[in-house]
C-alpha cells in the first residue's frame, strides 16, 4: 500500500462526516479547524495538537484550489496532496475538501461543538471580520469559536516564497494516481507517435550563435571589443517545431515563407535531411529571419536581428491557405512569431483553410513581437507562456490562476497549457473550476538549465502528440513537460528524442517505486 492509499481513508465528504459524528448533542466533542495549510509548517502543526486538546475529535477542512487566489501560483501544493497530508498526522481524526469559497455552509451542516482559528485572526479584541462570519454561524446553533495561543506563528506563504520546496515527483505521482494514468501510459503514448500526421504551419527562424571572446574596451570610446571565434546556426522559429514532431516520430509537412537567400536554402535543406516534407513559398521582397546573438564567454552580449515584419501578400496568402486547405494530415499546428505569415488581416483566412476533421493547436510567442493568443479561438490546444497571457488579457497584476481561467474562458479551447517558466505549468481543461483537476499543474522537471530557448517549441510538439494519440491532457501535459525540460537542459535549439523521454519516464518510476516501498 503506498503512502496515499494508506491515509485517504481519512478523507471524506461532508455527508460521510456529519454520518460518522453524528448530530448534536454527542458524547465526543467535534472540533473543526479550516484553512488552505499549503505547506504544513509548525505553526500548523501547533494549531492542530491545540484544536484536538479541546474535544475528542478533529476534523480539518481545506479550501480546494479553485477558490485560493491570495498569490502567483498558489496553492503551491494542489488540493489532494493537502488532504494526504493532513490526513497523515494521528491527531486528525477526518480531512474534508471544501468546495465552497468559504467554509460557511459547512459549518452549518456539519455543526461542530468547537471551530478553531488561528491567533492571527483575533487582535486588539477584535475578530477578523471574514472569522466574524464563521462565528456568526457557529454561534446560531450553540457552538463556540475557539482560538489558538499566539506564541507561535508561521506564514506558508513566507516559507514558499523564501525556499520554494521541490514537491515536482510527489505532485506528478499524485496526479497521475488520482487521473488513473500510469508510467506505461507515458510509454504507450509515446510509441504510438510513430507515423502520426501533422501539419506545421509558421515562420522560420535560423538563430545564430556567434561566439566571442574579450579582447577589452576601447580608450576613446566605450565600446567592448571581442574576439570573434566561430558562428553556429540552427533552425529555429517554427521549423524546430517541425523538427521536434519528426524526431518524436511524426510524418510531419511543413509549411513556412522563406526569403531567396542562403538562409532560406539552408532551412530548406535541413528540414529535408530531417525527414520533413516542406512547402516553401519563397517571397523575393523578404530576407529569412536570422536572430544572431553575439556570446561572450558564455553570456548574451548582444543580439542583431535580420527581419521584415510585414504581413505576407495576398497572393503568398493564397498559396499558403492552399497548402492548408489541401492537407491530409490529422492536425495543424499554427506557430506564430509573428514574422509575416499570422496577421490580424490574414488568420481568419489561415483558420478558415484548415480542413474541418483536423485537430486545431496554436501557439503565439510574442518574445519580440505583438502577438496575441485570443486570435487563435475554438482550438483543440493552445500553449501560451504567461508574457504572453498577460499581453491578451492587458493584465499586469492577476495572479496566475485567475489569469488563466480568462484566457481559458476568452479563447474557448478544449485544453490550454499555460506555461509558467521555471515553476512549470498550468493546464485548463474544464470551464467548470470546481471539477476535480479542472486546472492542475505540474512543476518544471529542469534541474540543470543550459539554455532555456526552444523549451516551448519541445512541449508543443510533445503536448501536440500526446493529445493526438492518447486524447488524455493529462498525458500529453506530462510529456510536454518533460520535453521541455529535457531541452533546457542542452545548449541550442536541439530536437527532443523520445529515448530522452524514456529515459526521463524510467528514472522517475524508479524514484516513485522506492518512494512507496519505504
Amino acid at each position: 500500500m503506498n503512502d496515499f492509499a494508506r491515509y485517504s481513508g481519512k478523507i471524506k465528504s461532508v455527508a460521510e462526516v456529519l454520518k460518522a459524528v453524528g448530530s448534536r448533542p454527542r458524547q465526543q466533542k467535534l472540533v473543526m479547524c479550516h484553512g488552505t495549510f499549503d505547506i504544513v509548517h509548525p505553526g500548523h502543526i501547533r494549531h492542530l495538537i491545540f484544536a484536538k486538546s479541546k474535544g475528542d475529535l478533529l476534523l480539518a477542512s481545506i479550501t480546494c484550489d479553485a477558490h485560493i487566489t491570495k498569490a502567483n501560483m498558489r496553492p503551491y501544493v494542489p488540493e489532494d496532496l493537502r488532504a494526504i497530508n493532513l490526513a497523515a498526522f494521528e491527531i486528525v481524526d477526518f480531512v474534508i475538501i471544501d468546495r465552497n469559497p468559504a467554509p460557511l455552509e459547512n459549518i452549518e451542516i456539519i455543526q461542530p461543538d468547537f471551530f478553531c482559528k488561528g491567533y492571527e485572526y483575533f487582535h486588539s479584541g477584535a475578530m477578523h471580520h471574514k472569522t466574524r462570519e464563521e462565528a456568526d454561524v457557529v454561534e446560531s446553533y450553540g457552538g463556540e469559536v475557539i482560538f489558538t495561543p499566539g506564541d507561535v506563528v508561521y506564514s506558508s506563504s513566507h516559507i514558499i516564497e523564501s525556499q520554494m520546496p521541490d514537491l515536482a515527483k510527489e505532485k506528478l505521482a499524485l496526479l497521475m494516481d488520482a487521473e488513473g494514468v500510469s508510467f506505461d501510459d507515458l510509454r504507450k503514448t509515446l510509441a504510438n507517435f510513430k507515423g502520426r500526421k501533422v501539419h506545421v504551419v509558421g515562420d522560420s527562424i535560423v538563430d545564430s550563435l556567434t561566439r566571442c571572446s574579450v579582447i577589452g574596451g576601447m580608450t576613446k570610446t566605450p565600446t567592448m571589443s571581442v574576439r570573434h571565434e566561430q558562428k553556429e546556426d540552427y533552425v529555429g522559429g517554427a521549423a524546430v517545431v517541425a523538427k521536434h514532431l519528426r524526431e518524436a516520430g511524426a510524418d510531419v509537412m511543413f509549411t513556412t515563407v522563406l526569403g531567396n537567400d542562403e538562409y532560406g536554402k539552408y532551412i530548406q535543406q535541413d528540414l529535408v535531411n530531417s525527414g520533413v516534407t516542406v512547402n516553401a513559398v519563397i517571397d523575393d521582397n523578404r530576407p529569412t529571419t536570422n536572430k544572431n546573438a553575439i556570446v561572450v564567454d558564455g553570456y548574451r552580449l548582444l543580439k542583431v536581428d535580420t527581419v521584415d515584419n510585414r504581413a505576407i501578400s495576398d497572393k503568398i496568402l493564397d498559396k499558403v491557405s492552399g497548402y492548408i486547405a489541401t492537407s491530409e494530415c490529422e492536425a495543424v499546428v499554427f506557430s506564430d512569431f509573428r514574422h509575416g505569415i499570422f496577421a490580424k488581416e490574414t488568420i481568419p483566412s489561415l483558420i478558415k483553410a484548415i480542413p474541418k476533421n483536423q485537430l486545431k493547436i496554436a501557439d503565439s510567442q510574442v518574445a519580440s513581437r505583438w502577438g496575441n493568443i485570443l486570435d487563435f479561438k475554438d482550438f483543440d490546444l493552445i500553449t501560451p507562456n504567461e508574457r504572453e497571457a498577460r499581453f491578451a488579457l492587458g493584465d499586469q497584476d492577476s495572479v496566475i490562476r485567475p489569469l488563466g481561467t480568462e484566457l481559458y474562458e476568452r479563447c474557448n479551447c478544449s485544453v490550454m497549457i499555460l506555461k509558467v517558466g521555471e515553476k512549470g505549468v498550468m493546464v485548463f481543461r474544464n470551464k467548470n473550476i470546481n471539477s476535480p483537476r479542472a486546472f492542475f499543474n505540474i512543476d518544471a522537471f529542469c534541474k540543470n538549465a543550459v539554455d532555456a530557448v526552444g523549451a516551448g517549441d519541445a512541449m508543443l510538439a510533445y503536448s501536440t502528440l500526446g493529445i493526438m494519440v492518447s486524447k488524455n491532457p493529462v498525458i500529453a501535459a506530462i510529456l510536454g513537460s518533460f520535453a521541455a525540460a529535457i531541452e533546457c537542459e542542452q545548449d541550442g535549439n536541439i530536437p527532443v528524442k523520445p529515448e530522452n523521454i524514456v529515459d526521463m519516464i524510467d528514472r522517475l518510476q524508479s524514484l516513485n517505486s522506492r518512494h512507496c516501498s519505504n
